[in-house]
């Protein structure tokens, strides 16, 4: 369980450098150039996570696996949100969102939520002892 939990954990720190989000004309852009803090979060919540691993704690890795997914799904709404406020200058509702609809989510985004999914359900395995 330690190694897929660990595995997770990789991902988790890995996909904060692979491209979240593809904004045209700038790049392609990971966690830190996403939000300094955001990512900061991010790197705390899975250096809390080893804490767990490294204890045998199921249910800390759980705990901060499920808090890396919160933030995951606050920092996709975030960026939706940004993108629709960054174009809040253009007079009509229909052109703001198809200018806010330029600015593209990328793959890097799969891995995040795979490597948190796997420390969630990794520990998920009870120990069945039968008596005889």
């Amino acid at each position: 369980m330690k190694n897929i939990q660990l595995l997770g954990l990789l991902l988790v720190v890995v996909g904060s450098f692979l491209p979240l989000v593809h904004v045209p004309i700038i790049g392609n852009w990971n966690y830190w150039k996403l939000d300094h803090y955001l990512a900061i979060a991010c790197w705390i919540l899975a250096a809390c996570t080893v804490f767990g691993i490294v204890n045998n704690s199921a249910k800390v890795v759980r705990f901060f696996g499920v808090l890396l997914i919160l933030l995951f799904a606050f920092t996709l709404v975030a960026v939706k949100m940004q993108s629709l406020e960054y174009f809040s200058f253009l007079p009509f509702k229909s052109w703001r969102e198809a200018f806010a609809g330029v600015v593209k989510l990328k793959w890097g985004w799969i891995v995040e939520f795979l490597g948190a999914f796997l420390m969630i359900f990794a520990g998920n395995k009870k120990n069945k002892r039968t008596q005889i």
